[in-house]
């Protein structure tokens, strides 16, 4: 699942670290790669990722095994993070001259899956905030789209292109891509705002829009300065039990679709 929205400052990235990590803590093996050059992910989950580690970048340009860059998490035996490094801000345009561009992610993705004595159940991608090449092979990698919209002014600015882009890559470059889901980031139930922004959504996209909202939460913005979720960081505050109920009907829904395909 490609976490994405060409929009910065949405919850991008603590959605992705705070749902990995929820979902690790119900037992799930999750693992989160890290596609956005400031490595934000990689710090939140205690990934060491200084110039000289080794990175998604050696992976995506340099060949290198997946195997051989992925880190646990401390925060959970079943969470993992291939990390991003300062290297990955040169990358868009090293992967111009590269073959199969759009294609090295899933490639290496794929290989480091398959040879898996035990599968993850998750992967998560973050990528950066642009449709660059490091987007698109998160796109061409992942099955599923998962987009957080912040319940704000100019929430839906962009959003129609984004949707257009994801349909261009599943039109050419990966025909199992979707919008699976849509999460809405710092609700303010105390605003109207908020609430119209949130009805608004959910008349938009009333299948894929979660049930559950995450608050403003000043506890979900010191989480990552402590190299930690804040599932970790905090586990009873309110930005924290919003990503585990999140988390779970994400996983509530994979199960659905299972049955569903199963025909059982």
């Amino acid at each position: 699942m490609t976490i994405s929205n060409q929009k910065g400052g949405v919850g991008k990235t603590t959605t992705t670290v705070n749902l990995a990590a929820a979902l690790a803590k119900s037992g799930a093996r999750v693992l989160v790669i890290d596609l956005d050059p400031q490595g934000n992910a990689s710090t939140a989950l205690g990934a060491e990722h200084r110039e000289e580690t080794p990175s998604v970048y050696d992976v995506i340009v340099g060949d290198k095994a997946m195997a051989d860059v992925v880190q646990k998490s401390p925060e959970f035996d079943t969470l993992f993070c291939v990390p991003a490094t300062i290297h990955l801000a040169g990358a868009e345009i090293e992967l111009v001259s590269l073959v199969a561009r759009e294609q090295r992610l899933r490639r290496a993705l794929d290989i480091f899956l398959d040879a898996q004595e035990i599968p993850f159940h998750y992967v998560f991608i973050d990528c950066p905030p642009s449709l660059g090449l490091l987007t698109i092979n998160a796109f061409v990698a992942a099955r599923e789209v998962l987009i957080p919209i912040q319940c704000e002014y100019y929430a839906l600015e962009g959003l129609s292109q984004l949707l257009k882009n994801i349909q261009l890559i599943e039109q050419h470059l990966n025909p199992e891509l979707r919008v699976s889901t849509i999460l809405l980031t710092m609700f303010d139930q105390r605003t109207n705002l908020a609430q119209e922004v949130a009805s608004e959504v959910r008349e938009h996209f009333p299948q894929q829009t979660l049930k559950t909202v995450i608050p403003r939460s000043v506890r979900i913005s010191e989480a990552p300065s402590y190299g930690q979720s804040v599932i970790e960081y905090d586990e009873m505050s309110s930005g924290s039990l919003a990503y585990l109920e999140a988390a779970a009907e994400i996983g509530h829904r994979g199960i659905r679709r299972e049955v569903a395909t199963n025909g059982s």
